[in-house]
């Protein structure tokens, strides 16, 4: 099992965001980990409307009220903890979890090679 640092939890305040890629099969994807209600979870950054990245560029994915994230190119709304779009065009779908752990103070995408 291959395990990637994304980010000591330091730098992962409750809200905060950072995007990362990774490599499967040979083809590099992006990921974003967020701290969400005490929570870490980590996403493939691809709406499940278009393939676009959520975040549209500017390593934004939360709504103004920081309750759900959104993506910028449809509007879509998420739910942080489950993925669940629960508004926009692709209403039912859900984000492709990537697996993480916390270890040592940082979070790790862990088996890399089976995401994406």
């Amino acid at each position: 099992m291959s395990k990637q640092r994304l980010a000591s939890l330091d730098e992962l305040p409750e809200g905060g965001t950072a995007k990362f890629e990774f490599v499967h099969d040979g083809i590099r994807f992006n990921g974003f980990v967020a701290r969400v209600r005490g929570q870490v979870v980590a996403y493939e950054n691809l709406c499940r409307h278009l393939p676009l990245a959520l975040d549209g560029g500017d390593h934004g994915f939360f709504t103004p009220d920081g309750r759900c994230f959104v993506c910028r190119n449809h509007g879509a709304i998420f739910e942080p903890l489950t993925g669940l779009c629960v508004r926009g065009p692709c209403q039912g779908a859900r984000l492709k979890p990537l697996p993480i752990e916390v270890a040592d103070g940082a979070i790790w995408l862990t088996d890399a090679g089976s995401a994406g």
